[in-house]
C-alpha cells in the first residue's frame, strides 16, 4: 500500500511539473516570422528601430511637403533650434514646409542611439539637409538630438536641436616622410641634411 501511494504521488508530482512548464491553453505561441534567420545578427535595438521609423516619417513629411504627416510627428509644444540658432515652433515648421519656397529641400535622418526615460525618449543621430543658401544648393551634414514624449500610445517630438559638422578647410595632408624610419630622432637617424 505504501509503495502504491509513493508511486501515485511521484506520478502526480511529475504531471504537475510538466504542466507548469507548458504554456497555458490561452497563451499565444511566439511568432516564427519574428525570429531572425540563422546566421543573421542584428545590432539595432528595438528602440532605435522604432524611432528610426518615426524619423523616416518626419523626413518623408518634409520631403513630400505633407502638413498632416508632419503634424503627426511634431507635438503642439514642439520647439526647434536649427544649426544656425533659429528657434521655431511646430506651426512655423509646418508653414516652412508647405510654403515650398525652397523646391530643393530634402531631409534624411539616421538614429544612432535612443535613451528611454519613462514617457520621455531622447534620440541622437545624424542628418543631411539638402537646401538652398542664397542661390547655391548645399548639403548640410550634422548631428541632432530629438526629445520625444509618449502621447496616447505614440511618440511626438517636443524638442529638436541640430548642430552642423564643420569640416576644417585648412587641414592639409601631412607631408610624407622620406626617412627610413617613421620617427626622426636627432643623432640616431638620417635627417634631411647630411652629416655636419
Amino acid at each position: 500500500m505504501k509503495c502504491l501511494l509513493a508511486c501515485l504521488s511521484t506520478v502526480l508530482l511529475a504531471c504537475a511539473c510538466a504542466a507548469a512548464q507548458t504554456p497555458a491553453s490561452g497563451a499565444v505561441a511566439p511568432a516564427t516570422a519574428a525570429t531572425p534567420e540563422p546566421g543573421v545578427t542584428s545590432t539595432v535595438s528595438p528602440e532605435v528601430a522604432q524611432f528610426q521609423k518615426i524619423e523616416d516619417s518626419w523626413s518623408d513629411a518634409v520631403n513630400r511637403r505633407d502638413q498632416y504627416a508632419l503634424e503627426l510627428v511634431l507635438s503642439p509644444l514642439f520647439v526647434d533650434i536649427s544649426a544656425q540658432g533659429d528657434v521655431t515652433t511646430r506651426n512655423q515648421q509646418v508653414v516652412q514646409v508647405i510654403s515650398g519656397q525652397d523646391k530643393s529641400l530634402s531631409l534624411t535622418q539616421k538614429v544612432i542611439t535612443v535613451r528611454m526615460l519613462g514617457d520621455i525618449a531622447v534620440a541622437n543621430g545624424t542628418y543631411t539637409l539638402h537646401h538652398k543658401v542664397n542661390a547655391a544648393e548645399v548639403d548640410e551634414k550634422g548631428v541632432f538630438t530629438h526629445v520625444f514624449e509618449r502621447v496616447r500610445g505614440g511618440w511626438l517630438c517636443i524638442n529638436s536641436q541640430r548642430t552642423v559638422l564643420v569640416r576644417d578647410a585648412n587641414s592639409k595632408q601631412k607631408k610624407q616622410s622620406t626617412t627610413d624610419s617613421p620617427f626622426h630622432i636627432p643623432f640616431l637617424t638620417r635627417g634631411d641634411k647630411g652629416p655636419q
